[in-house]
């Protein structure tokens, strides 16, 4: 159970998170940090050691959109993306490499993507960005897929900073 590396110190962090996200409307975890920062192994040992399920959302739901129209996919990806969340059969869900999410063409707001995933199952998702203790970001700013999200409802895990752990509070009944 979570070794001494800092994906160990993520999992035990992101275990710790999963009893805050519980308790909220939205059972929404993000793992938070840059590439390299042991969110994808993290995620690997959490599901392993526990059974949860891990879905890699930039092959799996490339997949799925493949056959459809540009319009299509921006219009469906919500429902596909759920559908695969709930063929998981599980009440914990780890969503990893999700920055297709982030897509221009699919105008998908990510955020509240993965709150409506977090209403019926726990997601786990590893974010992409940085996370400030106050504001959730993807991208730096002009970044055409940039993204920043003010005191967002989840609870927060920093994956990097040494492997600082910052807690946002959810709040209840947002969306």
């Amino acid at each position: 159970m979570g070794g001494n590396d800092l994906a160990g110190s993520l999992y035990d962090r992101i275990l710790r998170a999963l009893d805050t996200a519980s308790e909220s409307y939205h059972r929404l975890v993000l793992a938070v940090g840059a590439a390299g920062s042991g969110k994808t192994e993290a995620l690997i040992e959490l599901a392993g050691e526990n059974g949860w399920p891990r879905l890699n959302v930039n092959l799996e739901l490339s997949e799925q959109l493949l056959e459809l129209t540009q319009k299509q996919r921006a219009v469906r990806v919500a429902a596909i993306l759920g559908d695969m969340v709930r063929a998981r059969i599980s009440d914990v869900v780890m969503l990893d490499n999700i920055e297709m999410l982030f897509a221009i063409n699919l105008a998908q707001d990510p955020l509240r993507l993965l709150q409506g995933l977090a209403r019926n199952t726990t997601i786990v998702a590893a974010w992409p960005g940085h996370f400030d203790g106050n504001a959730l970001t993807y991208a730096e700013p002009g970044h055409p897929e940039a993204r920043r999200y003010l005191a967002p409802p989840a609870v927060v895990v920093m994956a990097d900073d040494r492997g600082q752990s910052h807690g946002v509070e959810p709040r209840r009944g947002t969306a």
